[in-house]
């Protein structure tokens, strides 16, 4: 369910790992205790598994803009902090796209400015097309900054 808020948090240029489907929860605990992280749960029993307790925290809201906003407010969460240089689907920082990433790239963005990257893992090319614009001004929003409103 939080899978939405990862991706959107490597968007934001966070590490954001996300467990395996159907991983239970001393696995996920395990797992954020071994890799020092913040584990981000709606559940609220979560916490009392041995271990969890300073690694967890309990979001109360009920969609990707409430969540984003407990982020910003309890962790003091910079939206904007390095955006557009993690792989929204592996995790991984990007480099800048070679010969063959920059292959993926449309015929009509290559002929653009840039930057372009790639991730070094899964091969994904990412470029500064439009939707790159909308995404930058979504992290806007969920900094705080109303005025940065989707149309």
């Amino acid at each position: 369910m939080l899978a939405g808020l990862a991706r959107w948090l490597r968007a934001a240029g966070y590490d954001a790992a996300t467990g395996a489907a159907g991983q239970n929860d001393r696995a996920l605990v395990e797992r954020a205790v071994a890799e020092d992280r913040l584990l981000l749960t709606r559940d609220h029993a979560l916490p009392r598994i041995k271990g969890a307790f300073d690694h967890t925290l309990v979001l109360d809201g009920t969609d990707l803009d409430d969540w984003a906003a407990e982020l910003r407010g309890r962790l003091r969460l910079d939206w904007r902090a390095a955006p557009m240089t993690r792989c929204l689907v592996c995790n991984v920082e990007l480099t800048d796209a070679d010969g063959a990433a920059r292959a993926h790239i449309p015929d009509g963005a290559r002929a653009g400015p840039g930057p372009f990257r790639a991730c070094p893992a899964c091969g994904r090319a990412y470029w500064p097309g439009g939707h790159v614009q909308r995404m930058l001004k979504r992290l806007a929003r969920f900094a705080g900054h109303p005025e940065a409103e989707e149309p």
